[in-house]
């Protein structure tokens, strides 16, 4: 097996939103804010190539959307999803598998890109996994998340038939307190997260003797460990916080490798248990492993 950080850029969010109800004086020390009050974040998705399969989980922004749209988000940065890709070897027509985390914008924005003016799958020979029940969330929003789940990035990929689901566990609780992981490879299960939105999937994977989790927006950036920084997009924030608590336990019990996709500095780290609580421990590059 081998692991590959792709980097497609950076965009922009509130502060505020992102560190919920801890105030500025003290989330700003960790990521400065420009004059609008927006912070800086990556777009950071994981390529696995393991028994004759490349695996893309997330595919950040893409580039389709309109001036009013990036007007927003700002992406910037030199990264692309194919620049990434192409620095390792790989086409966009090598990717056999697209594992969408969950359908918000910044994570499976590049699924779909523009031919003219046809929406298509950025992917041609992939198969698409989500999941049925975040499906069924994402295709009919709530009216607090709807302006994160855009049809444009979400509907081409059902109409163009790449779509699978990945299967969804029973709804008991293992003694993590988080629903119960499931398989989807012979390296790769998937655990269920509920907080951010409804069965957020977070990969778990077995590289090297160790375990790495991908940690999409369960904890966006090692700024997030502490248990009271709980993003205000979150759907479900007291779930969020009893997920954290459980997982950052584990973590620190089985030392194991949180890799961030929203991190604009770190790219892994590990955690520890201290007087104050789980904190980062050793923060690195997943290359260095």
């Amino acid at each position: 097996m081998n692991l590959y950080t792709i980097n497609t850029g950076f965009f922009k969010l509130d502060g505020g939103a992102m560190f919920g109800v801890v105030p500025k004086s003290m989330w700003s020390k960790l990521n400065p804010a420009d004059e609008n009050n927006m912070c800086s974040w990556a777009l950071r998705c994981l390529l696995i190539e393991d028994n004759g399969r490349l695996i893309l989980i997330d595919t950040g922004m893409g580039d389709k959307q309109d001036a009013k749209f990036f007007g927003h988000y700002f992406l910037h940065g030199d990264d692309t999803l194919n620049s990434s890709l192409k620095a390792h070897g790989f086409s966009a027509n090598d990717i056999t598998d697209v594992f969408l985390t969950h359908l918000h914008f910044d994570h499976c924005g590049g699924s779909i890109v523009r031919q003219g003016d046809q929406l298509v799958p950025a992917f041609p020979k992939a198969t698409y996994w989500s999941n049925q029940d975040h499906w069924q969330w994402a295709t009919a929003p709530n009216e607090r998340e709807k302006a994160s789940f855009l049809k444009e990035n979400i509907l081409p990929i059902q109409e163009s038939g790449q779509l699978q689901f990945a299967p969804l566990p029973g709804e008991v609780l293992s003694p993590t307190g988080l629903l119960q992981s499931t398989v989807f490879t012979d390296t790769v299960s998937i655990r269920f997260v509920n907080g951010h939105t409804d069965k957020m999937m977070l990969p778990q994977i077995r590289y090297k003797n160790r375990t790495i989790v991908y940690m999409a927006d369960l904890l966006p950036s090692a700024e997030h460990i502490p248990l009271p920084y709980v993003m205000a997009y979150d759907m479900f924030p007291l779930t969020t916080l009893h997920e954290k608590r459980s997982f950052l336990q584990e973590a620190a019990d089985n030392n194991y490798i949180l890799y961030f996709e929203h991190d604009p500095v770190n790219e892994c780290c590990t955690v520890q248990m201290t007087e104050r609580g789980v904190r980062k421990k050793d923060c690195f590059r997943l290359s260095d492993l």
